[in-house]
């Protein structure tokens, strides 16, 4: 079947009441031009679920379509989008803003690679895609106008909030258990819309190609903080017992 008939549908259905994840013109239509089989394997594009690519999770439309919707990008805005992973996402904010005001960063220097090559391929070649630890941001490209934090954090990292412009916002998974798609202001003020489930975001030696090794180093240091945090008292170093 044709691809474009495919996206057609795939935004009919998120438009449609059963969903309702799709409500603005511009997502619609933006959703409806980016050719998501240059991102993933033709067979998985207008499925509306997830799977990972390269140890990274790859949004579904839906949850795609939920984070844009919170976003809500005028056009001409300077736009960071931290979490590159394939470049979806920064394709469709590159229909809504001009691809030269979108930069992406990721932490996994692969995903970096394959979103460059990616975007490349669907025609948005001018969106800026980095290697950076997410939580330091772009600073070289600040203030943006909006940011989208596609990670889970128990607090907004500081850098991204310094980085809004005065009515910029920043949208993000906020919390670890429980999370809440929350849109944060340039004050810090939080306004939260509602349940969601991403992976948590990484910090430097945690890359996607190296989880499970690096993991298991945090774990080990995890457990080591919390074995002190429970000695008796005597057990502590810092106490003067003299």
């Amino acid at each position: 079947m044709d691809t474009a008939v495919l996206r057609d549908d795939m935004v009919d259905s998120l438009q449609h009441d059963s969903k309702g994840v799709v409500q603005s013109a511009w997502l619609s239509a933006a959703m409806r031009s980016v050719p998501r089989e240059a991102f993933v394997p033709e067979e998985q594009a207008y499925s509306d679920r997830p799977f990972e690519v390269m140890g990274t999770r790859v949004l579904s439309p839906s949850t795609a379509a939920r984070l844009l919707e919170a976003l809500a990008p005028a056009e001409d805005d300077d736009v960071l989008v931290v979490g590159a992973g394939i470049g979806y996402t920064a394709a469709v904010l590159a229909e809504r803003v001009g691809a030269a005001n979108v930069q992406a960063i990721d932490i996994t220097r692969r995903l970096v690679i394959e979103a460059r090559s990616n975007l490349a391929t669907a025609g948005y070649d001018a969106v800026l895609v980095d290697r950076r630890d997410g939580a330091d941001g772009l600073p070289e490209y600040a203030p943006y106008d909006r940011i989208l934090l596609e990670a889970a954090a128990i607090n907004p990292p500081r850098a991204l909030v310094d980085q809004l412009a005065p009515d910029g916002r920043l949208v993000m998974p906020l919390g670890t258990g429980e999370q809440t798609l929350t849109i944060v202001d340039a004050d810090g003020e939080t306004d939260r819309l509602g349940g969601v489930a991403f992976a948590p975001m990484l910090v430097e030696g945690e890359q996607a190609d190296t989880v499970e090794r690096n993991r298991t180093q945090r774990e080990d240091r995890e457990r080591a903080r919390k074995a002190a945090e429970t000695r008796p008292g005597w057990e502590h170093e810092w106490i003067d017992w003299d």
